[in-house]
Parts: structure tokens; sequence; C-alpha cells
């Protein structure tokens, strides 16, 4: 349980509480951890593997939040204030995840001010990634959010100077459920950004090779 950021710095004592009081499961990649409007209100502590927080319309468009990995929780707004889930999970790796049930949660808050400190910055990032999120969507073009997340990703991994390796290529539909838009729409554009030749193809990796150019068309009103 140590490697949970919301419980670093508590005493083994308290950690061993915890781990007592938690429901323990082995996911396999691919499977749903948790649906949303399911009644389930425990929170989710990631002790291995990634996972992703994602959303499906009604046709089935796939709309993805953010991937998660090990250290990290899910699930704490329902936890918290016993609402229905409002987002899909799924295990990108096979996942090992620790399950506090909500009353255990909520005592936890009220016992461990440093969890509950926690909690609250995490909440408040919430909220300002979602807001980014529907700024871009309100402002950006299809265009401008795939550099934005193809920017994003570089970063990520390690720019040199003016260029950065994607490695791997997020896959085109995973692309599309970031961007909210379709895969023929991720295709045509990187297709573009190739033949312009801000972006190259290495295998099973994407080159940007021009990052300063890829910033300007992530830019509204950019020439």
């Amino acid at each position: 349980m140590r490697k949970i950021d919301l419980l670093q710095e508590l005493p083994v004592q308290r950690l061993d509480e915890i781990s007592r009081q938690c429901a323990w499961r082995h996911y396999e990649a691919g499977q749903r951890l948790v649906a949303r409007e399911a009644d389930d209100r425990d929170l989710h502590m990631i002790v291995a593997g990634t996972v992703r927080v994602t959303s499906y319309s009604v046709a089935g468009r796939e709309t993805s939040f953010r991937d998660l990995h090990e250290g990290t929780s899910y699930g704490e707004l329902s936890a918290i204030d016993g609402s229905p889930r409002s987002a899909d999970v799924v295990a990108l790796t096979p996942a090992l995840i620790a399950s506090l049930p909500p009353a255990d949660f909520r005592a936890l808050l009220r016992e461990e001010w440093l969890v509950n400190e926690r909690v609250l910055l995490r909440l408040t990032d919430l909220v300002r990634r979602l807001t980014g999120r529907v700024l871009d969507l309100s402002t950006l073009s299809v265009q401008q959010r795939i550099c934005r997340e193809l920017l994003r990703l570089a970063r990520e991994q390690g720019v040199q100077g003016n260029t950065a390796r994607i490695d791997p290529a997020p896959k085109h539909v995973e692309l599309a459920g970031m961007v909210s838009t379709y895969r023929e729409q991720i295709t045509r554009e990187l297709s573009a950004l190739v033949k312009s030749g801000v972006l190259a193809k290495d295998g099973h990796a994407l080159l940007v090779r021009d990052l300063a150019r890829l910033e300007r068309m992530a830019t509204p009103d950019a020439d």
C-alpha cells in the first residue's frame, strides 16, 4: 500500500489496517473494471498495472479522459457522494486493484488530514483538466486537438532539440478517443502531417521531426 500516492507517509500500522479493509482483485488487459452507471462505490487503488478512464456514447463512440498508472486511484467521486459511476474504467495491462469500501474511505478522510488534502488536490486538478478539455473542444479544430495531444505525448517521452520520438505510436482509435473525433479523421490528419514533413513513421514509433511547427499548428489562429 506504500505505493499508493494518497497513502504515502501514513504509519505502517495504518497501512496494514487499510489493506485488511480492501478487496484485492486481479484483472487482465482489456477487462472492464468499472462500468458507467454501475452501483459500485468503492475507492479503487492501482497496486500494479495501467487503466484507462473512458466513456461510450449510445452509438458506441469512445471518449477517453486519462490513463492511470500504478500508485494512483480512481472512484473518489462515487465513494464520496454515493452517486453512480460517471465513466468506464478498462485495464490496459494486467492489473492488481485494492478496493476500499466507501464507508472506510470516508472514515479515512475524517481521520487522516494528509489523505483528505491529497484528495482535495486531486479533485481540483480534475476540475481544471475537464475545464481545459471543454475549452479545447469548444475552440479548437480537430487538427489542433490532434497536434496538442501529439505534443503532450512527445513531452512525456522526452524532447531532443526540435524533435521527439513517440514510441509506441498511439493507435488511431485511441487517439480518436482522446481528442473526441473519429478514427478516419485521425488517419487523414496524421497522413497530412507525415506528407508535410512534421511527422514520420519509424516502425511502431512516430517521429516528430519539427516540434516548433507542430506547436504552431496546435495554436488557435496560427498560420
